[in-house]
């Protein structure tokens, strides 16, 4: 019964099947869901939404939220190594401060390293639960 509510309200939603919009590279909630062009709007589907059981689609949902957030944590990441370098080079010599700035990077660096190989981790999850 659940699943006949949120039904149409998730297919108004998503886009084109062909046609995924990004904003910065960030996937879209319906990425791993099942989609089907309608042929007479156009618009695309999500088919055979199912709320609960083992094939739920709010496990795909969530592991596109996932995934954006660990896009979002490797920009964050290569913030940090710009803001150290900076830091590195404004330092002036002073060996407390080069050393503090080179900790930074090290640690950003350790942070895009890992938030890179889980980003694949998930999207592989994702097409190979999803679809």
């Amino acid at each position: 019964m659940f699943a006949s509510l949120i039904s149409p309200l998730v297919q108004n939603f998503a886009a084109a099947c062909t046609d995924r919009p990004t904003f910065f590279g960030l996937k879209p909630w319906y990425q791993y869901l099942n989609l089907q062009a309608n042929p007479q709007t156009g618009a695309c589907e999500v088919t055979n939404f199912q709320v609960l059981g083992n094939r739920s689609d709010f496990l795909l949902i969530g592991l596109v939220i996932v995934d954006d957030l660990l896009r979002v944590a490797a920009l964050v990441a290569v913030g940090f190594i710009i803001y150290g370098g900076i830091t590195y080079v404004t330092s002036q010599g002073a060996p407390d401060q080069t050393s503090k700035a080179q900790q930074t990077i090290i640690n950003a660096l350790i942070g895009l390293v890992v938030s890179l190989i889980a980003v694949s981790l998930v999207a592989f999850l994702g097409n190979r639960l999803g679809g």
